[in-house]
C-alpha cells in the first residue's frame, strides 16, 4: 500500500549546514517545494552574537506545511529568526522544526517563544551549552563538517 501526501510540503534549509538535512527530506518528500535561508552568527566585540539574516528564498508558503530544518538548534534563535524572515510569504497550514541534535536551552527557548502548534522533529537532545553557545557534547559545526571550514575574509 502506497501512501500519500494530501498536503503540499515546503521544505526550507538554514544554509549552509542544513544542506544535507535538506537532501535526506527531499529524500523521503520528493514533492515538497524547496526554500532557503541563510544565517549566521553576527559576533561583536564583547563576543555575544545576534543571529543575522543574509538571504531568503521561498515560496508561497499559504495553506502549505512548512519543514523548517537545520542540522544543530543549540540557542533556537536561527529558528526564530527564520520563522520571522518567511513571514512575508503566506501564512503555513502547519510548522515543522526539524533538527538533528539540539541542546535542552534552545528546545526550552522554542518551546517558550513559538505558537504550541510547532511540531518538533529532533534526533537527539544535548544537555547544555558551552560558553560560546555551541552544544555540548554536540557535533561540532555542521555545516564545516559537511563542507569544510568557511573561508575567511
Amino acid at each position: 500500500m502506497q501512501r500519500v501526501l494530501d498536503d503540499n510540503v515546503v521544505s526550507i534549509t538554514i544554509l549552509r549546514a542544513g544542506l544535507p538535512l535538506h537532501e535526506g527530506i527531499l529524500g523521503a518528500i520528493p514533492m515538497a517545494e524547496n526554500g532557503f535561508i541563510s544565517a549566521y552568527r553576527k559576533h561583536d566585540d564583547s563576543g555575544d552574537f545576534n543571529i543575522e539574516i543574509g538571504y531568503v528564498a521561498c515560496p508561497d508558503l499559504t495553506d502549505k506545511v512548512l519543514i523548517l530544518n537545520d542540522p544543530m538548534l543549540a540557542t533556537g534563535s536561527s529558528f526564530v529568526n527564520a520563522l520571522e524572515a518567511l513571514k512575508p510569504y503566506g501564512k503555513p497550514k502547519s510548522v515543522h522544526i526539524a533538527a538533528v541534535i539540539a541542546s535542552q536551552d534552545g528546545v526550552d527557548n522554542l518551546m517558550n517563544t513559538l505558537p504550541s502548534d510547532i511540531c518538533f522533529w529532533i534526533g537527539a537532545i544535548d544537555p547544555e551549552l558551552d560558553h560560546k553557545k555551541y552544544i555540548v557534547p554536540g557535533l561540532g559545526d555542521a555545516g564545516d563538517l559537511a563542507f569544510g571550514e568557511k573561508m575567511q575574509s
